[in-house]
């Protein structure tokens, strides 16, 4: 009897799934670089990994096919996708043999060109569809971040890939690779997996009537996206295998950190809020550690910049180390070796920011969500920039004070670090809440396009 166990990355908002095959073997499906999670549990359940299984070229995690190849498994994908480095190149309708399941590639072109759902069948009967981005909960994955050429092409492919798959049994469970809170998808449902009924009576991409009014629910509801999605898609053409050195982080002493930095490096603190604000390296960049970290490293620094941390020391540093692999940032030079003591003890400049709650807002805001977020309800009055485009805005902005806020206040910290860094001052992070718990604190209403 097949298991199926998905594994969920909260940050990047995707899923794997590891197939028990019913036989001692295990494949996964859409593995992410970092190979541990799926390794521990096939060896908790006594299975073997044998076969890795892609839907497509992914954008925005570096895959862990070549991994799982390195201890034994066989990497199956579309012949099209052109990996360099040993795999079963399959086309539509060919099957994989599993001994006594099989599955079964359905091209399913629109997300990328190459894209194939995988179809999982005991005989003649489906059990399951893997989906990859083809058909989503609740929507499909976006079609532009290819090129922007490209983009019609694709989202005509994704109707027409849409269409074959809904044809599908009613009750056929879908599996899809991306999920809430994946830069990779147009607005859906917070679920993580669906059926195909569930999808032809809810999903109001697979409801429109025709090609065009496909093209407008799709293409209207898409957001802007990291840059680093506009190479990854070429690295995991033969992503470079892990080695013994790089799941560690080394302490560097405070001068290494200072030549480093002289030389080009980005300082990264990574330790929550609060501290942050209370005292930080002058000059660095706040990203808490926390599921979406490797999201915003990923839009807001180059990743052939060496890369130095500052942690607090009960944070862990095999999740920053696995997040900062998982997309494809190599340059990991280590962390300060004791900290913002240390930085303190050595007399170094440091920098504060000032923190209120909600309630407390005055003067100039800036509020650096995302676009549909401050759609949604905004303080009247409000400078609106999204933080991935902060940088390129910083000159346009109101002089003087300014408070800036988002809906927690952990990206408002990454905002205010990008501002200081830029020379700004008499800077305000909101903390403990956003838009909403300002109109409760305050009584007066959002403002709304």
């Amino acid at each position: 009897m097949s298991e199926i166990h998905p594994l969920v990355d909260e940050g990047l908002g995707n899923s794997s799934y590891l197939v028990d095959l019913g036989d001692g073997r295990a494949l996964v499906v859409d593995p992410v670089r970092d190979p541990s999670a799926y390794l521990e549990l096939a060896e908790r359940r006594r299975l073997r990994v044998t076969h890795s299984v892609e839907t497509h070229l992914h954008a925005d995690f570096v895959s862990g096919s070549r991994e799982l190849a390195a201890r034994g498994a066989r990497v199956v994908a579309a012949r099209a996708a052109g990996l360099r480095y040993p795999y079963q190149g399959v086309d539509d309708e060919e099957e994989l043999d599993l001994g006594g399941l099989r599955l079964r590639a359905v091209a399913a072109p629109g997300h990328t060109p190459e894209q194939l759902a995988w179809l999982l069948l005991d005989g003649g009967e489906p059990l399951a569809l893997f989906s990859g981005g083809a058909l989503l909960v609740g929507g499909v994955a976006r079609t532009d971040l290819i090129a922007p050429d490209q983009t019609g092409p694709l989202t005509r492919a994704a109707w027409r890939s849409l269409r074959r798959l809904r044809a599908l049994p009613d009750d056929l469970r879908v599996y899809p690779t991306h999920g809430a809170g994946s830069f990779c998808t147009a607005p859906g449902n917070a679920e993580r997996t669906t059926t195909i009924g569930a999808e032809r009576a809810h999903n109001p991409l697979l409801a429109a009537p025709d090609e065009e009014a496909f093209a407008e629910r799709l293409l209207g509801g898409l957001g802007s996206f990291p840059p680093y999605f506009l190479r990854l898609r070429e690295v995991n053409r033969r992503p470079r295998l892990l080695g013994a050195g790089d799941r560690a982080l080394p302490a560097l002493p405070v001068e290494r950190v200072r030549r480093l930095l002289a030389d080009g490096a980005v300082l990264v603190d990574v330790r929550p809020v609060d501290a942050f604000a209370a005292g930080h390296p002058t000059g660095a960049l706040s990203i808490a550690l926390r599921p979406a970290f490797a999201t915003w490293l990923g839009w807001l620094v180059e990743a052939d910049r060496p890369l130095v941390f500052v942690l607090a020391p009960g944070q862990d540093r095999a999740d920053l180390v696995r997040q900062c692999r998982n997309i494809g940032y190599e340059r990991l030079a280590g962390e300060l070796a004791g900290g913002m003591a240390a930085w303190s003890a050595a007399g170094l400049p440091a920098g504060r920011i000032e923190q209120v709650a909600p309630g407390e807002i005055a003067g100039p805001v800036l509020d650096i969500r995302q676009a549909s977020e401050v759609e949604a309800g905004h303080l009247p009055g409000a400078a609106a920039v999204e933080l991935g485009a902060l940088e390129g805005a910083i000159g346009g902005l109101p002089a003087g004070p300014l408070t800036v806020m988002c809906s927690h206040g952990q990206r408002a910290t990454t905002a205010a670090s990008l501002l200081a860094r830029a020379g700004r001052r008499d800077l305000r992070v909101v903390v403990g809440g956003g838009a909403a718990e300002w109109s409760a604190a305050t009584g007066r209403p959002l403002a709304r396009p």
